[in-house]
């Protein structure tokens, strides 16, 4: 909330974590759909494949630029929630023309360059699906300019005390997506499109949808921006207003940290395409990264989008104290919430890529292989949000320096583990180098941090989050062996039996969690509970 506005009642950081559960959990439930259909549409055949490699460089954008909690969000959040509402609307249209301007000319370049540029990123790409790529990047060239005009909304939205629209907008991509590839079998009348014939079409009506959803994502925000007073449309060229200024300080250095995780990708990429079937291999990574970041993405905004403005006000030495406090908070939320789900992830990865996917073009072999990046995925999952948590306490300090160069070694490494793993594990291996990573960078910047905040009680923070380690692990073997259970005695003949036996076997991991995370009372997990338990019986 704006310093004009600090006399208003503000929303509770439980306000604000319900609002965007909701939110978020509307639009991750409509991109788990899209993925469905996709996954029923083309399997891991080459017009998903070829978009995965095409959508890397758009993609990027969309989610570095923006993304809430990408550099552009945190950068603009940052800096308007310490000024008067007044001054906001000329801060936000100079920082608009100044974006603007550059993503332009680095749209123009993407589609004049999309050959080379995949050439670049996927040297052993099969012809075919090189073809389908390139035609794909060109299309989704536009989305740079847009991810900027998205970025810098959300953040005037979010600076505002509006948290419901930027949370819920992911949704509008899915629906142009699903609503693209329900044209699609219109126009095909029913015939399988997976087929080789009808793969560069395919692959074209993903690209056209996926840029109408960003285009989409903009529109829709503009309203709310307008009537609130946050900007608009016009021309600012007043890139030296010392607030436009220390905006591009925080987001300069923010925005090529989050590229390096980018060009960890690219990367990821350029190894994967040497394994044998490199489409299949990164459409496992597509579908499997999903079904991560359907609760990743949920958790992460209820915890990181009400923390953020928090940690922005308290960044003087006297507030100290209470930053710990608060970085404390999310930290034991990020495990009692990542923890467990990682635990039954990889415990009961088959069923669940099986009970999601397994239709359609997508077969049992597809199922297999995309369980083996799930259970990845899941391993890494604390310690992706984790790290995210620690970032936005630099930038809330105006500090964007320390993760850039944390981000920057992190290539060598994401290099050399991605040698070292994807010859033994494949596609699983380069999600385990990415994995890897993100532990070092975690364990890196607690160490700036405690340095930079004068200590951090190490001892008192770990102690909670080994046993909650413990707790899950414990809850993975408990719904692993009910599940197996469950299998023997009833089979899996059909997905009504493999949707009660999944649903069983996580609702006892579930419960056996519980009872390891309730003898800890830890005071963030009570505080949060109790506090969505008042708000529900006050409904």
């Amino acid at each position: 909330m704006f310093v004009s506005d600090s006399k208003k009642p503000t929303r509770s950081l439980v306000n604000i974590a319900a609002i965007v559960a909701i939110a978020t959990l509307i639009s991750k439930f409509f991109g788990l759909f899209r993925q469905q259909a996709i996954a029923a549409a083309f399997g891991t055949g080459a017009a998903y494949g070829a978009y995965n490699f095409a959508y890397v460089i758009p993609g990027f954008l969309l989610i570095l630029l923006g993304g809430i909690n990408g550099p552009f969000h945190s950068a603009i959040v940052s800096v308007l929630a310490k000024r008067n509402k007044a001054e906001v609307a000329p801060i936000v249209e100079s920082i608009t023309t100044l974006v603007v301007g550059i993503l332009l000319l680095v749209a123009i370049a993407i589609a004049v360059f999309a050959d080379p540029l995949l050439h670049l990123t996927a040297p052993g790409l099969e012809a075919d699906a090189r073809s389908i790529a390139v035609s794909q990047l060109r299309i989704m060239a536009p989305m740079a300019v847009f991810a900027g005009l998205i970025g810098i909304g959300f953040g005037a939205l979010n600076a505002d005390d509006q948290y419901w629209l930027p949370s819920i907008s992911p949704l509008l991509s899915s629906v142009t997506t699903l609503i693209g590839l329900g044209g699609l079998a219109l126009y095909l009348g029913g015939d399988q499109i997976t087929a080789a014939e009808n793969a560069a079409l395919g692959g074209a009506v993903l690209a056209w949808s996926t840029l109408a959803g960003a285009v989409l994502q903009w529109v829709a925000q503009l309203p709310s921006q307008w009537r609130s007073g946050l900007g608009g449309l016009r021309l600012r060229f007043n890139f030296r207003q010392p607030e436009v200024q220390q905006v591009i300080k925080i987001m300069g250095p923010a925005v090529f940290s989050s590229g390096m995780m980018q060009i960890n990708v690219a990367t990821d990429l350029f190894f994967i395409t040497f394994i044998p079937d490199a489409t299949a291999a990164v459409s496992a990574l597509g579908y499997a990264g999903l079904l991560v970041q359907t609760p990743l993405g949920i958790v992460s905004n209820v915890i990181l989008v009400p923390l953020m403005p928090i940690f922005a006000r308290l960044t003087a030495p006297e507030n100290w104290p209470e930053l710990k406090t608060r970085i404390r908070q999310g930290l034991m939320l990020t495990a009692f919430t990542m923890m467990p789900i990682s635990a039954l992830m990889i415990a009961l990865a088959v069923p669940i890529a099986r009970v999601v996917y397994e239709r359609g073009a997508f077969d049992t072999n597809a199922s297999y292989l995309t369980a083996s990046v799930l259970m990845a995925y899941a391993i890494g999952m604390f310690f992706y949000l984790g790290r995210d948590v620690l970032v936005r306490v630099f930038y809330a300090l105006e500090d964007a320096d320390t993760p850039f160069r944390i981000s920057v070694v992190n290539i060598f490494l994401n290099a050399l583990f991605d040698f070292l793993l994807v010859w033994r594990f494949g596609a699983a291996g380069i999600v385990l180098a990415t994995v890897s990573v993100n532990v070092i960078s975690m364990v890196a910047l607690l160490i700036v941090l405690h340095r930079k905040l004068g200590g951090l009680p190490w001892r008192e923070w770990s102690f909670p989050i080994a046993f909650l380690a413990l707790g899950s692990v414990a809850a993975g073997f408990a719904s692993w062996f009910t599940w197996q259970g469950l299998t023997q005695f009833l089979g899996s003949a059909n997905l009504l039996i493999q949707v009660a036996e999944l649903g069983t076997a996580s609702a006892i991991g579930a419960g056996v969690f519980l009872l390891f995370a309730t003898r800890l009372q830890l005071p963030e997990v009570q505080q949060f509970i109790a506090s969505f338990r008042r708000r529900l019986f006050r409904r």
